[in-house]
């Protein structure tokens, strides 16, 4: 396997979270919550330099659903950005979305699923998209650089026309497999 292939972090040259940005743009999102992932990096500093967008940096994950729910409270659309081990963090959290009928979309980079190096991410990355839709969560998946902005948009068009949680995964084949040097 070419390692240049799954190393760390989307290409730098690679468009897709562009897509990404301008489908937030597009469905008014002005505020986005986040745990820091490499899988996101470039769509964090378009968020982040953007003077329209609040970006706020949670310590954990299930924050955001709280927050999120708030900000729809007040007139505000989000988005969620984290990691599939993240979502094991939420599993509880999701049902303040149902219970109070708040559109809460995600945005999911995906580990323990494709060319993995860590077993500890295995057991979450293959559990992800099943939990969510156990909690009540529409889920799409992008593994494609071409379905990414595409699957975004209908993801939140879903989450805000529908008033429920719906979130994208965005596979490994798309992200690229952390190695951190190991082969």
């Amino acid at each position: 396997m070419d390692r240049e292939k799954l190393e760390m972090r989307p290409d730098a040259a690679a468009e897709w979270p562009d897509g990404i940005y301008a489908a937030l743009k597009a469905n008014g999102i002005t505020q986005v919550a986040l745990v820091p992932d490499a899988g996101h990096s470039r769509l964090i500093k378009r968020c982040l330099a953007d003077n329209k967008m609040t970006v706020v940096t949670l310590t954990t994950e299930e924050e955001g659903v709280a927050m999120l729910c708030g900000a729809w409270l007040g007139g505000v659309k989000g988005v969620l950005l984290m990691q599939s081990s993240g979502v094991g963090n939420c599993i509880n959290m999701l049902s303040l979305s149902h219970i109070h009928r708040t559109p809460l979309p995600m945005i999911v980079t995906m580990r323990g699923d494709f060319a993995e190096f860590n077993p500890a991410q295995i057991p979450m990355g293959q559990a992800t998209q099943t939990v969510l839709e156990a909690m009540g969560t529409i889920v799409h998946r992008a593994d494609r650089p071409e379905d990414v902005a595409a699957t975004v948009d209908a993801t939140l068009r879903l989450a805000f026309n529908t008033f429920r949680p719906a979130a994208t995964l965005l596979g490994q084949r798309l992200i690229g497999a952390k190695t951190f040097g190991k082969d």
